[in-house]
């Protein structure tokens, strides 16, 4: 058996240890093991690379991903489902596993249904948004790095008398932002799922500041409206805006120094949350992904996801991982809402 390994979407901590544990695996049960370079962009085009012992030793700390990756969706290139199959069959491949998000997972999950594609999915992505598993890997380490920054930041903030906006990614959902938040003593919190009036976010400064702290934390998601946040910016393949272009950070700082007077900075962490080497649990926890979806090659169960459920590594179906986005609830904000002010 052939079996093929690509990395879509953005870059995440984990993804080549992920890639590491597959191919071991694979390799175990005697099968080769073949990179596609550049996410589906590379069956499109038709970019393979062997991989062997060689190549995936050392990968467990290394950040990125060594087959690279794109935004690539084959749904909106012109014959370019076609092109994934056919440069797919040409190279000999028996089976694929597909390492990414909701985008990358929801191409895998449509050709699955649409034309039995032998594939398996591996959850990735740092907003820990995916349905049907607890944890995506690479979260842990985004809100690792998100936390040592707000850390960092209370010093300055106290030492200036300043209000400090830290804007985190997250483009629908607020988990890195509520975690970071928690874990960080956030002062105040901003998520898409629990959108708030700027004037009510004044208030809630200004009473902060009355009770004798003059300074403040403030964290925001990338993907949190915002009025006057910017234009509606260019969009990727798959629909979303270029968040970089949007600013909300800067634009609610603004906001925040305008309505009350207090000196305001932002700092916007952006793809350093992506970058570096993996925390110990999402090491261990991508590692375990890519042995289950090599066993579930293994056993022919495509059309599946490794998932976490509570401590156990499980398997899902696509469809089931990809049906909707796993918002932050009220009652994890609530958390986070405690500490306000």
């Amino acid at each position: 058996m052939r079996v093929g390994v690509l990395t879509g979407g953005g870059d995440c901590p984990g993804l080549n240890a992920v890639i590491r544990a597959v191919g071991r695996r694979v390799m175990t049960h005697g099968h080769e093991f073949v990179g596609i370079r550049e996410g589906w962009h590379g069956l499109v085009e038709g970019i393979f690379e062997p991989l062997g012992p060689r190549e995936i030793s050392g990968l467990l700390p290394r950040g990125g991903t060594i087959i690279g990756t794109t935004r690539t969706n084959p749904y909106k290139l012109d014959g370019g489902v076609d092109k994934v199959q056919q440069n797919f069959s040409g190279a000999g491949l028996d089976a694929l596993v597909a390492i990414g998000g909701e985008d990358t997972l929801g191409v895998a999950a449509r050709l699955f249904e649409e034309r039995q594609f032998p594939v398996v999915g591996v959850p990735k992505t740092i907003d820990n948004d995916l349905s049907a598993t607890d944890y995506t890997f690479g979260f842990d380490t985004a809100v690792w790095i998100a936390t040592e920054a707000i850390d960092r930041l209370h010093t300055t903030a106290e030492s200036h008398n300043r209000v400090m906006v830290v804007e985190v990614m997250g483009r629908h959902t607020g988990w890195i932002a509520v975690m970071s938040g928690i874990a960080g003593g956030a002062d105040m919190i901003l998520i898409p799922e629990q959108p708030i009036p700027i004037e009510q976010a004044r208030d809630q400064l200004r009473r902060r500041h009355e009770r004798g702290k003059d300074f403040s934390i403030v964290v925001v998601s990338e993907g949190y409206e915002l009025d006057g946040a910017g234009d509606a910016g260019e969009l990727d393949q798959f629909g979303h805006v270029r968040l970089s272009q949007r600013g909300v950070g800067d634009a609610l700082a603004r906001e925040i120094e305008q309505r009350t007077g207090y000196e305001t900075r932002v700092t916007v962490l952006g793809h350093v949350q992506r970058g570096g080497s993996p925390t110990p649990r999402d090491r261990v926890l991508a590692t375990r992904f890519g042995l289950k979806a090599a066993d579930l090659v293994e056993s022919g169960s495509f059309g599946r996801m490794a998932a976490l459920r509570g401590d156990a590594i499980v398997d899902v179906s696509l469809a089931e991982a990809t049906s909707e986005l796993k918002t932050v609830p009220s009652s994890w904000y609530d958390v986070a809402r405690a500490f306000f002010g």
